[in-house]
């Protein structure tokens, strides 16, 4: 099976990541590889226009990675993951979101610039 897509990870993902124990890193790992393969709302699912949502449920919590797309090659075929966090609700938090779309907004930026845009 061909991939979907591609996933990385920006500094306070990375952070959320590592924050976590091996067992907890390694579901959440299977969980994104899985969602490059198939679709399933369940594992990756559309939270607005921009956000997007990386969910695992192990040991009866819930992890949340934010994160949005960005294109290579006139294809969105990149997924960055902008932070995690632990969910305790069953709505995402509106303040999560809000953080994602502004880190989303800072790499566009960067991009642009790095880019000479």
């Amino acid at each position: 099976m061909k991939k979907k897509f591609e996933v990385d990870f920006l500094g306070e993902a990375i952070d959320f990541m590592e924050s976590l124990d091996e067992k907890t890193r390694e579901k959440i790992y299977y969980n994104m590889r899985k969602s490059q393969l198939v679709n399933d709302s369940e594992l990756f699912k559309k939270l607005n226009q921009l956000i997007w949502e990386f969910r695992t449920k192990y040991n009866k919590k819930i992890y949340r990675l934010l994160s949005f797309w960005d294109k290579t090659d006139k294809e969105e075929t990149l997924v960055i993951a902008t932070h995690g966090f632990l969910k305790k609700t069953n709505k995402t938090p509106k303040i999560e979101i809000k953080k994602a779309e502004e880190i989303r907004k800072e790499y566009f930026k960067q991009k642009m610039r790095k880019n000479g845009k």
